[in-house]
């Protein structure tokens, strides 16, 4: 017995010291970042492990350069996400709720060809969403190349797919004798819909909408061919102009930059973070 206990507690202590070093590990990158951003050096490398000398000035250059719209930036990227997040799980509902729960023809060949669709990733369209988007500029200029609702459209279209297979996943593990149940009581398809699946795919609908956000977020190669005007670009395109040809080689800035751009981000997984949990094992399950 006494073996039994000695052998458990060392592959207790080995587990856990593993875990700890790879936790330790994956926080260098973090490190690193916070670090330069409190750096007044204008690159990442340091002579020591520890900044001897700590500055806020990376943040001040954010906020207070003339040339440097990073409230701005911060604002497109904010408004994308958003509703392209509410208008990709609001799609996606609908037609999760239709593959899983009504019989048409067509139905088994659509999902497939929607899962073909997200195969390939959208910058392989590049050339023809540019040449699309070209023409839409010279009838609505407002929604063209170099603005953020062109951008928005651009990623609206690809809104179908983006949460439709993981939404589909949690409704088939809602019993179907909800359905027929609803329907003795003489509920049509849309009570159906709005009045039982709808509370009941919360948390899947949080967890779709916060992947969604991400994702948009950060989001570079489309934004960055997309929006050349500086006033309109995301977080991710201005950021990326600290150590491009804009404003040289500034990883100070980029650093602190990129702190603050992950704030909001943060703060969203931990406001919701039980419903993530909740969401992605509920959907795992087939009821």
């Amino acid at each position: 017995m006494k073996k039994r206990n000695s052998t458990q507690r060392k592959s207790s202590i080995v587990r856990h010291s593993f875990m700890i070093f790879v936790s330790l590990f994956s926080l260098i990158p973090i490190y690193t970042v916070i670090t330069s951003s409190l750096n007044n050096s204008k690159d990442l490398a340091t002579t020591s492990l520890f900044p001897h000398k700590l500055s806020l000035d990376n943040f001040r250059f954010l906020f207070n350069s003339p040339y440097i719209p990073f409230l701005k930036w911060t604002e497109n990227s904010l408004i994308l996400s958003v509703i392209t997040s509410l208008v990709s799980v609001l799609v996606g509902l609908f037609a999760s709720y239709a593959f899983s729960r009504l019989k048409f023809k067509g139905r088994k060949t659509s999902l497939q060809l929607l899962l073909l669709i997200q195969v390939f990733p959208n910058f392989l369209a590049l050339a023809a969403i540019y040449t699309i988007m070209e023409q839409v500029y010279k009838v609505f200029p407002q929604f063209g190349i170099g603005t953020i609702w062109g951008l928005l459209l651009v990623y609206l279209g690809g809104s179908l797919g983006s949460s439709t297979w993981l939404l589909k996943g949690f409704i088939d593990s809602i019993p179907a004798e909800l359905d027929e149940a609803a329907k003795i009581d003489g509920a049509s398809v849309a009570q159906i819909f709005w009045r039982i699946f709808l509370p009941l795919s919360r948390p899947i609908i949080v967890v779709a909408a916060v992947l969604s956000f991400i994702g948009t977020f950060n989001e570079f190669v489309l934004a960055s061919v997309f929006l050349t005007n500086v006033n309109n670009r995301t977080i991710a395109v201005g950021l990326q102009s600290f150590v491009g040809t804009d404003f040289g080689q500034n990883w100070g800035a980029f650093a602190a930059g990129s702190v603050l751009a992950a704030i909001p981000l943060i703060a969203i997984f931990l406001s919701v973070q039980r419903f993530i949990v909740g969401g992605i094992t509920a959907g795992s399950v087939k009821g």
